[in-house]
């Protein structure tokens, strides 16, 4: 297995409205990285992975290993999802696609591999993408706590160019199918965005926060902002700060004893007696 696959998926599909717990997202990605860009796919191809790559992905001991992949494998056959919008930024369906991730699952008990199938309505959100679709590392979200935080990073690697995106809390709820749960504001917030965030911004290449927007007494949306960590600006050490354009490290070198910064700074401008140009 690459040592750093890569995940590409349609934009539909990330937007689309499913449940997956973390050991099925695992393998679902985990089986998503086989893919191969090159060559035409057929719902004929099955994918394998062993525990070995199980616990190299997952980052666990291979017991560990062992009984999750054997438990996701089991549980994903039933696990469908529903999509609203075609591939290749083709537009609507007429009609709600719901359709099982996969059309078969096979688990060889004793040497811990699982081969799985994907449903053929699912290949054109998985290959021969040409628009509309986004792509990051698994290593980005192999370390994630939670399967809250897989889908709020795909939605947030999929806006990576907007900088921020606001988007209703009812569609969140629907796309992440909560089925009911959580409808108090504050329990939406401490077990689903919360940790979502965390995931991110702990596990991820990404940093998010959010805000909350209200229309009257009700929080209705949600507001993102979010950036590659490695883009983020590094704040300035204290001697580079100014106060009145004066830098803090010339002002504590010229001030006078019983100064404060801000009399110090006016002191040395109005005098023109800083060492630098301002």
């Amino acid at each position: 297995m690459d040592k750093n696959p890569l995940i590409v998926k349609s934009n539909a599909l990330i937007e689309a409205s499913y449940q997956l717990n973390l050991n099925e997202q695992r393998l679902i990605l985990a089986c998503i990285s086989k893919i191969r860009r090159d060559e035409a796919v057929t719902d004929q191809i099955m994918y394998s992975i062993s525990a070995a790559e199980f616990s190299k992905i997952c980052e666990t001991d291979i017991k560990t290993a062992y009984r999750d992949l054997e438990a996701a494998a089991l549980s994903l056959k039933r696990r469908e999802l529903q999509i609203i919008e075609k591939p290749n930024g083709e537009g609507r369906h007429e009609e709600k696609l719901i359709v099982n991730w996969v059309q078969s699952v096979k688990y060889v008990e004793g040497k811990g591999i699982v081969r799985l199938r994907f449903n053929h309505d699912m290949l054109p959100y998985l290959s021969e993408l040409n628009k509309s679709f986004t792509s990051y590392k698994l290593k980005n979200v192999v370390r994630m706590s939670s399967s809250y935080g897989v889908r709020f990073y795909e939605l947030i690697i999929q806006w990576k160019n907007l900088k921020e995106r606001e988007v209703s809390i009812d569609w969140l709820r629907e796309i992440l199918q909560l089925n009911g749960k959580y409808v108090a504001i504050k329990d939406f917030k401490k077990y689903v965005l919360e940790p979502g965030m965390k995931d991110i911004n702990k596990n991820s290449d990404l940093w998010a926060k959010w805000e909350q927007k209200k229309e009257g007494r009700k929080v209705t949306h949600l507001k993102f902002k979010f950036g590659f960590k490695e883009q983020r600006k590094p704040k300035s050490p204290q001697s580079e700060i100014k106060i009145y354009g004066i830098q803090k490290s010339i002002i504590e070198k010229h001030a006078k004893p019983g100064e404060g910064y801000k009399e110090a700074a006016l002191r040395i401008k109005k005098l023109k007696r800083a060492p630098e140009k301002y």
